[in-house]
């Protein structure tokens, strides 16, 4: 593999800045400075160091996301500020997509990757992967309310599958499930006579929200986090 690649593909430097820094005498392999970005090397056995600091090949990539409002959870999109627009641009070029989408208004988790068999099964419906929000409401939710909410409700032709609420106050909580229709806690919410005021995603599958993470910050997942996530749909 090119090194200028193996930069790249690592997320840590597009082909113009790996070009530039092995000029800089920035790059080393085995502890030998190279000077040209197109040097092949091995990325599994080889130690490069770019910058000072020791690059790890990934096959794959996973981000943390905390997302804020105002952003859309897609790769493009002509009328909104999407989320790889709060990643550095090089890692926008290594074809890194949402793991799921959280709507415009909601924050929270997000994971994104460009493990596409992985995210495939991560959103399957058969897979049951349990995603956790945080969400407030407009209204006082009543003891028939969640018991309608938890056994499931009609949103518009489609009856949702049974959830887990675990409630924090007369009318926010946690709320637990294993679907992820399109706006389908907002419409359940709504089913029961009842809107959203805030809502926000603290855990998808195996992976928490690391509240250390502000608003619109990111951070690659730790390597047991990848196990997890990885481990858990074998």
């Amino acid at each position: 593999m090119r090194l200028d690649k193996f930069l790249t593909d690592a997320g840590v430097a597009t082909r113009t800045e790996a070009a530039r820094a092995a000029r800089e005498g920035k790059i080393s392999v085995n502890n030998i400075i190279i000077r040209k970005s197109g040097t092949h090397v091995d990325p599994v056995c080889d130690k490069i160091i770019y910058c000072g600091n020791v690059v790890t090949y990934r096959e794959f990539t996973y981000i943390m996301l905390n997302k804020p409002e105002g952003y859309v959870s897609s790769t493009d999109d002509p009328k909104s500020p999407n989320v790889l627009m709060l990643l550095p641009e090089r890692l926008r070029r290594i074809g890194l997509f949402p793991c799921g989408r959280l709507d415009k208004n909601t924050v929270g988790l997000l994971l994104l990757t460009n493990n596409g068999p992985l995210s495939h099964k991560l959103l399957a419906p058969k897979n049951h992967v349990e995603k956790k929000y945080r969400f407030r409401v407009s209204d006082v939710l009543s003891a028939e309310d969640i018991d309608r909410l938890e056994s499931g409700v009609d949103i518009g032709g489609y009856v949702t599958a049974p959830c887990r609420l675990e409630m924090t106050g007369e009318n926010e909580g946690f709320i637990s499930i294993t679907e992820g229709k399109y706006h389908q806690i907002k419409l359940m919410m709504s089913a029961v006579g009842t809107h959203i005021t805030f809502l926000e995603r603290v855990s998808f599958g195996p992976i928490e929200l690391d509240n250390s993470l502000e608003r619109g910050s990111w951070r690659y997942l730790s390597e047991n986090e990848q196990s997890l996530i990885e481990n858990a749909m074998r």
